[in-house]
């Protein structure tokens, strides 16, 4: 069956997470991805954390469908071997420090010499220019610089880690994702490759839109907790139960809110929807008490079947186990040589036609270095000398 991506050739100098997820989710959509792994004992994921047997299930979870190959990029052989591939590649990804690259005389300008039409993509954590360009960061890090982690919590408390990595996967993955299958577009149309800048602190900046509306309007910083996106409105909360689990209500509009009124037998609450203090937080407090009369169990029950926006909080194991989850296959086992069978996470978007597919298990390090040399003319003779210099 053809994929979407088919015949587009990606080389993923990226490790750890957030490139990493980036091209498998090309990958996924059938993009041939080889990841160029360093001679030291490659992606960083592959030691960080519990082996299953040999390596972690988060660099597993992060590295279907691709190839992998050993490539020091410091010596001059392996430098001109990853110049020879790029001639017939059409992507590179790279994740390194802003001018590391260049150092290895593999950066953008390097590369367009002996391909013009390559599309390369530079994924950072404060971008490629600015006074943090060269700082060492996180995903929390660039939550924080952005404005984003302290909206993050209760009123009156402290940020919370908002333990997903939102920075690393929707404000790096996604955005690279998306500037690489634009530049792949417009290639065709315009005839040229392009140059991708991608810093995941920028990323998660437009997400703060709606958190940022009244300070764009008038000026007043945004507290956490005193937002209808972070929980000042009894209609749009976060309730604890009878037995110490969690409920979530996001009834902003007047039906829903209605509706929960009458669900839990307080009608006369409707027309208090937005009531400013002190009635909201008198409304939250009477609501929040009702709210602990019941189980979760017993509320998801009795409210989940009157379609206003109430669900339990589950955690993963519950998640997982959800009829929804399951209904759309939203995980997949994978079939290792080494590891086993492997649990992980299915691509989510659904194509009627070109369906995305698992068709090969995360690389074994290394794995194909032979078969790509051998593919660009190097005899076996000419690998083990090359394995004798530790260029591979």
């Amino acid at each position: 069956m053809a994929m979407l991506l088919q015949g587009i050739r990606v080389l993923d100098l990226s490790r750890l997470l957030p490139g990493p997820f980036c091209t498998m989710t090309l990958a996924d959509m059938g993009a041939e991805v080889l990841k160029i792994e360093d001679t030291q004992g490659g992606d960083y994921m592959r030691t960080m954390g519990k082996p299953v047997v040999k390596e972690t299930m988060e660099f597993l979870m992060h590295n279907r469908n691709k190839k992998s190959m050993r490539l020091n990029l410091k010596t001059n052989e392996g430098r001109a071997i990853f110049l020879q591939l790029v001639k017939d590649y059409d992507v590179i990804l790279e994740s390194f420090r802003p001018g590391v690259v260049d150092q290895l005389g593999v950066g953008y300008q390097d590369v367009r010499e002996v391909n013009p039409n390559i599309i390369y993509c530079s994924l950072s954590g404060y971008g490629q220019n600015g006074p943090y360009r060269t700082m060492a960061g996180h995903d929390t890090n660039y939550l924080s610089i952005a404005g984003v982690l302290d909206s993050i919590g209760v009123r009156n408390g402290p940020p919370v880690m908002p333990g997903i990595t939102i920075a690393d996967i929707a404000g790096g993955s996604m955005w690279a994702i998306i500037g690489i299958l634009a530049a792949l577009i417009g290639r065709k149309t315009i005839g040229r490759g392009e140059y991708i800048d991608v810093a995941m602190m920028d990323g998660v900046m437009p997400f703060l839109g709606l958190y940022a509306g009244d300070y764009f309007t008038d000026g007043e910083v945004p507290k956490r907790g005193e937002t209808v996106t972070t929980g000042v409105d009894a209609c749009c909360h976060i309730y604890a139960t009878k037995d110490g689990r969690y409920v979530s209500l996001a009834a902003a509009e007047p039906k829903f809110w209605k509706g929960f009124c009458q669900g839990i037998g307080r009608p006369e609450l409707a027309p208090l929807q937005y009531s400013p203090d002190p009635k909201r937080a008198e409304i939250i407090e009477e609501v929040s008490a009702i709210m602990k009369t019941k189980t979760q169990a017993e509320w998801t029950e009795l409210l989940m079947p009157l379609d206003i926006c109430f669900t339990p909080v589950k955690n993963l194991q519950e998640a997982l186990a959800d009829p929804q989850v399951q209904a759309r296959n939203l995980t997949l086992d994978v079939e290792h040589p080494v590891e086993g069978t492997i649990r992980t996470f299915a691509f989510p978007v659904k194509f009627t036609e070109n369906p995305a597919q698992l068709y090969s298990p995360p690389p074994l390090y290394g794995e194909h270095t032979m078969k790509v040399l051998k593919g660009i003319g190097y005899s076996e003779e000419q690998i083990k000398e090359l394995e004798k210099q530790k260029v591979i």
